[in-house]
Formats: structure tokens, C-alpha cells, sequence
């Protein structure tokens, strides 16, 4: 009978730095390797970055962030695409000595990558641990397919809320008065997808 292998913050931290685009994450002791995403990939990103940004400059209520290290455990560590803390949980869940949040964010932002196993991560995996640690809502974003699939806290999971479309603008409870058109997110010079 085999066992499969349990891994730690402390076993990362042992690894090489990698002299590549490589992504190590943490999400029930299972390690998730991946490479630096696509350019659609990264573009969506830094457009969900900049709307979070501007709504946080003129509130005042918080911070987004780009693949940030979270660490929820020490078996659970993980670097989103982009994530939203409020101010309170900032002071109290980033630690001085490494930069890193030791809370959940309100918010957490991943951007589909290819592949299935990109998919179950997203999709499936991280979509469970954020719900256990308390984030309040997560944005599961898809270039290739232009939607936005959104889940909100319910009790003590994240549940489906709903679908976005071009057609739609993605606002939030957790943030008041933010919103960003869905279209606005993509690369305008990559094609729109078939129907």
C-alpha cells in the first residue's frame, strides 16, 4: 500500500529557485507545478489588477495584489492571479518579516489557464480551500471563453453565483460602488471567440 507524499512550506522552501517561469503551490500537501501563463493570460490579470487598484485609491478600503504568496496552512500555500485585502485584514495577516498573508483576502482572482490539470486546480481544488479558509467571494476568469464565473460566500463554502458575459459588468458586494465592464478584460487584439 503506497502513500502519497505530503509536502510543506518547509519542503518549498528547500527547493531550488527556479531559473525558469516555474510556479510551485500548495493546496492540501499536494504539490501543483505550473509555468508562466500565456499572454492572454496575463493581460486579463493586470486589467483585474488595475480596475481593483483605481476602485482601492479612491476608497481607500483595501489593496489588490498580483500572485501574492498565501499561506493558509503549512500545507496549504498558494499564489493567485490577483487577490483584494481590506486594510484590517492587511495589518493583521501580512507579516513584516516575509510579505506574505497569513489570512484569507475577501477576494481571490484566477485566470484559467489550459490544460486539465490547470482546470482541476482552479476549478476544483481552489475552489474548495478558499471557501474552508474564509475567503468571501472568488472570480474564476476565463480568456478563452470571455466569462467570468462568480462565487460568493454561503455559510461556510463559496458557492455559484453566477455567469458573466461581455454583455455584463462585474461589480461586487464586498467592494461598493467597483465595477469594471467584462469586456473590458480581454486583450482587444486577441479574436473574440466562436459562439
Amino acid at each position: 500500500m503506497s502513500h502519497a507524499v505530503r509536502f510543506t512550506t518547509a519542503d518549498l522552501e528547500l527547493l531550488p529557485d527556479p531559473l525558469d517561469d516555474t510556479r510551485y503551490e500548495l493546496i492540501d500537501g499536494e504539490l501543483h507545478v505550473s509555468t508562466q501563463p500565456r499572454w492572454e493570460h496575463q493581460y486579463v490579470t493586470g486589467e483585474v489588477f488595475a480596475a481593483l487598484r483605481d476602485w482601492s485609491v479612491r476608497t481607500g478600503l483595501g489593496y489588490p495584489s498580483t500572485a501574492p504568496g498565501v499561506i493558509f496552512s503549512p500545507e496549504d500555500n498558494v499564489a493567485p492571479d490577483v487577490i483584494w485585502i481590506s486594510r484590517e485584514r492587511r495589518t493583521h495577516g501580512v507579516r513584516p518579516d516575509d510579505g506574505r498573508i497569513y489570512v484569507a483576502p475577501e477576494l481571490m482572482v484566477e485566470v484559467l489557464s489550459p490544460g486539465s490539470a490547470n482546470e482541476r486546480r482552479d476549478r476544483e481544488l481552489k475552489l474548495k480551500l478558499y471557501g474552508r479558509q474564509g475567503v468571501d467571494e472568488y472570480w474564476l476568469i476565463d480568456w478563452r471563453t470571455r466569462t467570468v464565473a462568480v462565487f460568493r460566500r454561503a455559510g461556510v463554502e463559496l458557492r455559484f453565483a453566477e455567469t458573466l458575459t461581455d454583455a455584463d459588468m462585474l461589480t461586487s458586494p464586498l467592494l461598493p460602488g467597483f465595477s469594471v465592464a467584462v469586456h473590458a478584460l480581454w486583450d482587444p487584439l486577441s479574436p473574440t471567440p466562436p459562439n
